[in-house]
């Protein structure tokens, strides 16, 4: 969680980025990220150079040539000249990291990188600047995290597309849901600033064998990590940018974080390739027909993107393949024959693992629109999928529900991620609770309707009416009782 000196010290920053014109939220996360960047280039360096003292070799593989000396943060953040300092890094230093990986290391991260634009002209301002990120606490990668999540919190309108912000605690109790391994390969085809990626990396990067050992320590696995593990599409070029810097920023070397219409039929031939996928797909509405991958049209007969997203899914992930994504709860109980399509292949022909009902505030201040999480396991036979579902009503995830989402006692994750662990068919069967099970054909007889009030119990209290004379009855007997121990009492006192 984000402390209050940091937080103070990011207002600040914003602040000062506000104040020279530079005012659009995603352009400001953009600059920040860039000299984050340099910073932590400089920040591997100087770790590996007193390594490579402490050991007394040779430094292998270095980022900055002596010639390059120059370019680094800690040299250039000490510059009394303002306009050298700009010069520096405008002129050199961002073409540097633009041009980092081209070649035979060439990197998605450097693609992305293509079409970014430095916008501090000012050495005032640049100065100032860097003055402030040097402030900024950066030891660590859950300081950066926060740092980071605290930057994305200030986009604070869902996008053009219908993308927002998924909050950070919602996505760590997805994958804490999913439990990633170190085999994984993580797909977020509409991975926006890598939320969900980030997420699976720092859960996966925790891991321990039975003898307390990191399983990434393990052979191929850190190899993996850095180079396999990760993918995401999305389609906006700024996202993209944000994106690749947010994971490696987080320590991961070379995120997949590709440019695709993931629902278009340009991309319609990747199919199979991952083995969990964590998504909050965008709720746009309708896409044009047109453009819609042939194989998902053969799936589903819609437009409707939280829909085609399902399908899109089901086509990505291998079969045993995982995954856990947002969807709107019309999802749930919508009555066409697309709506009742998908939920009814996700049932009959995978296994549906779970529905969690979260509450309509969880996405304030972007949208009040209602949501469930989906966990599904990719199966692909017919009549060999589902044979109960786990239902799970979260009525409280640690905060407000209106627009200030400020930190509340209430919070039921810590309940749902102890019930998902020790979930029995056997056991949770009452209905009035927060969790229980659900079987298959309870759910086809209801038309596939998977919206958690279908099959909740809710217990009423019983009430017992009271006429209001029996009410002004009991009033005077209770006035009867006090003036008999006023009564008592000025006996004892008299």
């Amino acid at each position: 969680m984000i402390t209050g000196e940091l937080k103070s010290k990011v207002d600040k920053l914003w602040t000062t980025f506000w104040n020279n014109g530079i005012s659009n939220p995603l352009s400001v996360i953009e600059q920040i990220s860039y000299l984050l960047f340099l910073k932590r280039l400089d920040d591997l360096e100087l770790a590996k150079e007193r390594k490579a003292q402490r050991l007394g070799r040779a430094l292998e593989n270095p980022v900055f040539t002596p010639e390059q000396r120059h370019l680094r943060w800690s040299h250039f953040k000490n510059l009394d000249d303002g306009e050298e300092m700009l010069q520096i890094i405008r002129d050199e230093a961002f073409p540097f990291i633009k041009d980092m990986g081209q070649g035979e290391n060439s990197s998605t991260y450097t693609q992305h990188m293509k079409d970014a634009v430095f916008l501090i002209a000012s050495s005032a301002l640049l100065v100032t600047v860097v003055a402030q990120i040097e402030q900024i606490p950066m030891e660590d990668r859950d300081t950066k995290g926060d740092l980071y999540e605290y930057m994305l919190s200030k986009l604070s309108t869902a996008g053009t597309n219908g993308q927002f912000r998924t909050p950070r605690h919602i996505i760590q109790m997805m994958v804490a849901v999913m439990a990633p391994t170190a085999d994984d390969v993580i797909c977020d085809p509409a991975c926006g600033t890598g939320g969900f990626l980030v997420a699976a990396a720092e859960y996966v990067r925790g891991l321990q064998d039975g003898e307390g050992n990191f399983v990434l320590n393990g052979p191929g696995k850190r190899e993996h990590f850095n180079q396999g593990m990760f993918h995401g599409f999305d389609f906006d070029a700024t996202m993209l940018r944000i994106g690749s810097m947010n994971m490696m920023l987080h320590g991961i070397e070379n995120p997949m974080i590709e440019a695709r219409d993931s629902l278009s039929e340009d991309h319609g031939s990747v199919e199979e390739a991952f083995t969990l996928i964590l998504a909050n797909p965008p709720f746009k509405g309708s896409v044009e027909k047109s453009t819609i991958a042939k194989d998902l049209q053969k799936i589903i007969k819609t437009t409707k993107t939280e829909l085609l997203f399902m399908a899109l899914f089901l086509r990505l992930l291998k079969r045993g393949g995982r995954g856990a994504v947002i969807v709107p709860d019309g999802v749930l109980f919508g009555s066409s024959t697309a709506h009742k399509g998908i939920r009814k292949a996700l049932v009959e022909e995978h296994k549906l693992e779970g529905v969690v009902s979260m509450p309509s505030g969880v996405f304030k201040p972007y949208a009040g629109v209602s949501t469930a999480i989906l966990m599904f396991t990719k199966v692909g036979v017919k009549s060999a999928g589902t044979d109960f579902v786990w239902f799970y009503d979260m009525q409280a995830d640690g905060f407000s529900l209106d627009d200030k989402r400020q930190p509340i006692e209430e919070n039921d994750i810590p309940d749902l991620l102890r019930r998902w662990e020790g979930r029995d068919m056997g056991r949770d069967t009452d209905r009035s609770d927060r969790a229980f099970f659900v079987p298959r054909d309870e759910i086809a007889a209801n038309g596939y309707d998977l919206s958690i009030n279908r099959y909740k119990e809710v217990v009423y209290e019983e009430v017992v009416y009271e006429s209001p004379r029996a009410i002004l009855g009991k009033l005077r007997d209770l006035e009867g009782e006090i003036l008999g121990d006023l009564d008592r009492l000025e006996g004892l006192l008299g």
